[in-house]
């Protein structure tokens, strides 16, 4: 029920804090975000009250308010911009009303000059602030609307440097750190889906304080963090519009994307707070996550060149290492030999597999394993059957070439055939065969997304189908996978259950893209394999013991041809593949801390404070003549600590002595790994 304006509206998380300043007839104000305040708190001065004008300004003062306009004083960003037909493009609310529950608020904006209704949501759970907006168009004429925040922030004077991430296919996640100054920061993807380049997120560093958000969206979008006029900051964040991508008749509304927020002492307890949070929003089968299987995914062991007999010598090969999910990749329908043919005829080549996949799932299943699948659904390849009964499916722009990329075009989502098409289909495979798991992928970024851009439509119609085919099959896992990387956002995550972090398995590029991965995402739904060597993407060699501590902390896999393992090698697996169902349970349900040491060391740890599993990285060598010792300092000072597999023999040790001093370490040769476990005694 809405109600008539309170004076303050105060949501409090466990550790974090907003305040927001009602005023009569205008949007409220942002007066804190930031690490909890007490209880009761009482907010201080009205804040026009403590601000005398300034020269050479408006005599009416316009602070940063939840969702700021434009044309009417404020200066700043405005988080809409919209017009009808070059009118009506100055927004400022007129009347405002106020639904407020513990820890959320509704808050709607009526703006009776542009005919504008705005609704502003903010709740808290746990430690993430999560905002949105909806807009209806109350005028006559048809409302176009350029940009609308999913959310505003305040961000402290002190905000010192944005961290985000760049990148590109085989490189995700490139952490990029720029200074916060007067001149506006931006980040903006118009890929039409997440992107390798441009990821939804960014961490602020302040004084005493960490800052992170990300939007929950698998398209275009947007961010950007402005110097306002108190020396604060405010940033703004979401999906990103092509022109006339949004057009909203007399009484029609659109809702936004959600922007998750937190913040906490250092980049660790935001990390963990997002990790709380898009744990909150994965849909798993039967209600709870179950511990992750080990998992087999045949790509890079045979690429295109499927082999039903081999395929059945692999999984015989999986089963006896320890495998638990048997993925089968890309290659399996009908004509499907390389990159240039086949996506959108979702049967079974009889050439490969003359009896269907069932003989090969079955085979797997009797093994004791899960049976998963490879798909492209929201793809066609020219050359192939459904192109050629349905060219108009695919998304053009008349008069524009169709410009394919890895040799496909993006089928038009938003269309009812289209997804009637892919539902029977998928569905047909998933009746017929055992499949528990699909790998569902997206090679290419959208360019042409229809003569009235589609791409907000196309990111939804994908949204739709995987909703519909879980419904349908409760009990299947999906994996998000754009060439690698591509579709890792809180978005799709509520309709899949894992990501496949990178095409890239090589250990030393892994090691920094799972990290930036972990800062918004948890480890159980981090695809991380052990790939071969030399690594596919890279060339490099790595040892089989540096390739699993790394595979380690996240969704542990295999991605290479086990039978051709030499002895030493599989025997090492088969530990690699023993040591993570030991501590599955601990890397996956517990927090994350990372960290780096002196002299190039990386550190991670796993768990709580009292029960930690620790991996120590080394990618390059040791430069100095002793190695150093490890601060920890996440650790109990008050506990002592038995270390298990610790160097030099260490049995107990002070958690004190470990966080001031660190843990004594021996030299470590480049491309090592070091796992200890620490357990308070």
């Amino acid at each position: 029920m809405f109600q008539s304006q309170p004076e303050w509206i105060i949501l409090h998380g466990s550790d974090v804090t907003a305040v927001i300043e009602c005023s009569k007839n205008e949007a409220p104000l942002w007066r804190y975000w930031g690490m909890r305040l007490p209880d009761g708190l009482t907010p201080g001065s009205i804040l026009r009250e403590s601000r005398p004008e300034p020269s050479f300004s408006p005599h009416f003062d316009q602070p940063l308010t939840i969702f700021p306009g434009g044309g009417v004083g404020w200066f700043g960003a405005p988080a809409l911009l919209a017009h009808r037909a070059g009118a009506d493009w100055s927004f400022q609310a007129t009347r405002c009303e106020v639904e407020q529950n513990v820890g959320s608020a509704l808050i709607k904006l009526h703006d009776d000059v542009a005919k504008i209704e705005l609704v502003a949501s903010l709740s808290i759970k746990g430690n993430v602030l999560t905002l949105s907006t909806s807009l209806t168009n109350r005028g006559d004429g048809v409302l176009d609307v350029a940009w609308l925040a999913s959310g505003v922030l305040p961000l402290p004077a002190d905000a010192r440097t944005v961290r985000s991430y760049s990148g590109r296919h085989n490189s995700e996640f490139v952490a990029v750190t720029d200074s916060l100054t007067r001149s506006m920061w931006r980040r903006e993807n118009r890929r039409g889906l997440t992107s390798h380049d441009c990821f939804p997120g960014a961490i602020v560093e302040a004084d005493g304080a960490t800052f992170g958000a990300q939007l929950g969206w698998s398209g275009n979008h947007a961010q950007q963090i402005e110097w306002i006029d108190d020396g604060r900051y405010q940033w703004q964040m979401g999906e990103a519009f092509a022109p006339g991508e949004v057009r909203l008749a007399s009484n029609e509304s659109i809702s936004t994307a959600e922007m998750l927020a937190t913040c906490g002492a250092d980049a660790n307890e935001v990390a963990q707070n997002f990790h709380a949070a898009v744990r909150a929003r994965i849909d798993w089968p039967g209600g709870k996550m179950r511990p992750r299987p080990v998992h087999l995914n045949t790509w890079e062991g045979f690429y295109f060149d499927h082999d039903e007999a081999a395929l059945v010598d692999l999984a015989d090969a999986a089963a006896v290492v320890g495998i638990e999910r048997f993925v089968l990749d890309d290659g399996w329908f009908a004509g499907r030999d390389d990159d240039r043919s086949s996506l959108g005829d979702w049967w079974a080549d009889s050439r490969k597999y003359p009896n269907g996949l069932l003989p090969l799932a079955s085979h797997v299943v009797g093994l004791g394993m899960e049976f998963g699948l490879w798909v492209e659904p929201e793809m066609v390849n020219p050359d192939s059957a459904l192109y050629h009964s349905h060219p108009d499916w695919a998304l053009s722009v008349d008069g524009r070439p169709l410009l394919a990329s890895r040799n496909q075009l993006v089928l038009d989502m938003q269309r009812p055939d289209v997804q009637e098409y892919l539902f029977e289909k998928i569905a047909a495979l998933l009746r017929d065969l055992p499949i528990s798991y699909l790998k569902w992928d997206h090679n290419r970024d959208i360019i042409a997304a229809g003569n009235r851009p589609a791409y907000r439509a196309q990111v939804h119609g994908g949204y739709a189908l995987m909703a519909r085919l879980r419904a349908a099959f409760p009990d299947v896992e999906i994996e998000a996978c754009a060439g690698g990387g591509g579709r890792i956002d809180a978005g799709v995550v509520q309709h899949s259950h894992r990501f496949w972090t990178s095409d890239n398995i090589d250990a030393v590029s892994r090691a920094a893209i799972q990290r930036g991965f972990l800062q918004f995402m948890p480890p159980e739904i981090m695809g991380a394999h052990i790939g071969a060597s030399p690594a596919h993407a890279s060339g490099r060699s790595q040892s089989m013991a540096f390739r699993g501590g790394v595979a380690l902390p996240g969704h542990f896999g295999v991605e290479l041809d086990v039978r051709k393992l030499n002895d030493a090698d599989r025997a090492e697996l088969e530990w690699w593949i023993s040591t993570y169902k030991q501590h599955r349970d601990r890397l996956h349900h517990g927090q994350v801390w990372m960290g780096e040491g002196n002299d190039g060391l990386l550190w991670q740890a796993h768990g709580t404070p009292h029960d930690v599993l620790l991996l120590i990285y080394r990618l390059d060598p040791q430069t100095q003549r002793h190695a150093p010792s490890l601060k920890l300092p996440m650790l109990d000072a008050t506990a002592r600590y038995r270390l298990t597999d610790a160097p030099f023999g260490h049995d107990e040790t002070d958690g004190a002595w470990l966080i001031q001093h660190g843990l004594a370490l021996p030299p470590m040769k480049a491309e090592t790994v070091q796992i200890i476990r620490l357990t308070k005694i």
